[in-house]
């Protein structure tokens, strides 16, 4: 899912890119547009690496329990 929302990002990025530069000049506004889309694109894919990578940590405590709990003579239900 996140390969696909980074990709989806590219394309919505390079499109804003080439439609900036269609009038033949590529002015300081277009280019800070692009640089802020840039960065936009960079900050929403380390944000989904670091919430993919919490989910995997949560997922692995969980199975940690699950095993400890039943490995270790627990009188919990």
């Amino acid at each position: 899912m996140d390969d696909a929302k980074s990709t989806a990002r590219e394309v919505v990025n390079e499109t804003k890119e080439t439609m900036r530069k269609a009038d033949g000049d590529e002015s300081l506004a277009d280019k800070a547009g692009n640089l802020g889309d840039d960065i936009r694109d960079g900050l929403g894919n380390a944000g989904d690496d670091i919430r993919s990578g919490a989910d995997e940590a949560g997922d692995e405590v969980d199975r940690t329990r699950r095993n400890n709990d039943g490995n270790m003579g627990n009188d919990r239900p």
